[in-house]
């Protein structure tokens, strides 16, 4: 994916004023959709209200996905930036929730050593005997194994803890060490609609074999200028992977998370990836708010633990465009 600006091709962008398709920080009070009325040509209106996104595009009305009538073979998401603290944990367990909600069966793989997915779905990594390390590891160990149910229908875990930190070293004496991964999913791949993979920030071996084992890769990035510098460095090593390893792999689309439509700079920040990536950029935009970590200490996603806030909103939506996408069953 070229990471050249793509505007040439597409209407004049409208900013969207500081209210528009979020909500505020730190309340739970949305924020003031930013609407225009639709018109004929003729200039006259037929009352029907078009909702814009941060940078100015006319917001689709994503329908609800229909249920499916069979599960699998899954989609495989990597969830990936090189930076902490982008929202990609958050993203990877509420975007699941969401899919879930739709009827998609769901697979997280908590794929850092910090264990925060496991956590922060209720399961405590710590006092496991199996993880994701094992399932990679062992070849006596299936995942099946490993896996976890949650309290969400539909939606399960693959755990990780401290382990998973001692596989980037025993991997690079490994043959197709950049496919281990890959390997250890193939057993379940056809029981789910959707995989999720919760990516640690770096861009070391295990995440090389998160995108080895990806169709796609969602990139959350923070609407704030150092989190913005480390795209490119991030998307050049999706191509990499892409040229090397994984020729099927795509950037299914860039997140701003952590957006905050009242300050001049998280808006820059959302209109300098759009003129970057053009429609990489999801529609959809998360707003920075307290009930994300209050969620977190609940250990439940969202969509579970303020199902009727914004912030959970937002993500069922994210759901509904990555259908709409075809990114997701």
């Amino acid at each position: 994916m070229s990471t050249e600006a793509t505007q040439s091709t597409q209407e004049p962008v409208r900013p969207a004023p500081a209210g528009a398709h979020g909500y505020a920080a730190d309340t739970d009070q949305p924020a003031t959709d930013d609407t225009v009325a639709a018109t004929d040509g003729s200039g006259s209106t037929d009352g029907a209200e078009v909702r814009h996104d941060p940078v100015g595009r006319v917001l689709p009305e994503f329908p609800e996905p229909a249920l499916l009538a069979e599960h699998g073979p899954a989609r495989i998401i990597a969830m990936c930036n090189q930076k902490g603290g982008v929202g990609k944990t958050t993203t990877t367990i509420s975007l699941a929730a969401a899919l879930a909600e739709y009827g998609r069966r769901v697979l997280v793989v908590d794929f850092d050593p910090q264990g925060a997915a496991s956590v922060g779905l209720g399961i405590n990594p710590n006092e496991l005997d199996l993880t994701v390390y094992n399932a990679m590891m062992e070849r006596d160990v299936d995942l099946h194994d490993v896996l976890r149910r949650t309290e969400v229908e539909g939606l399960d875990l693959v755990p990780a803890n401290i382990d998973l930190s001692a596989a980037e070293v025993q991997l690079v004496g490994e043959v197709a060490r950049e496919s281990v991964l890959s390997r250890a999913l193939r057993s379940v791949v056809d029981e789910y609609d959707v995989i999720l993979v919760d990516c640690q920030p770096s861009l070391g071996l295990l995440t090389v074999n998160a995108l080895t084992a990806a169709h796609g890769v969602m990139i959350p990035l923070e609407c704030e200028f150092f989190a913005l510098r480390g795209v490119a460095l991030l998307v050049e090593t999706i191509e990499k992977v892409r040229d090397r390893l994984n020729p099927r792999l795509e950037v299914d689309g860039i997140l701003a998370t952590m957006y905050d439509s009242r300050t001049l700079h998280a808006r820059e920040v959302v209109q300098r990836v759009y003129e970057a990536f053009g429609d990489t950029l999801f529609h959809t935009v998360i707003g920075r708010t307290v009930k994300f970590p209050d969620a977190s200490v609940a250990a439940e996603p969202i969509t579970v633990y303020a199902p009727t806030h914004p912030g959970a909103t937002a993500y069922r939506q994210l759901a509904r465009e990555l259908v709409a996408r075809g990114d997701a069953a």
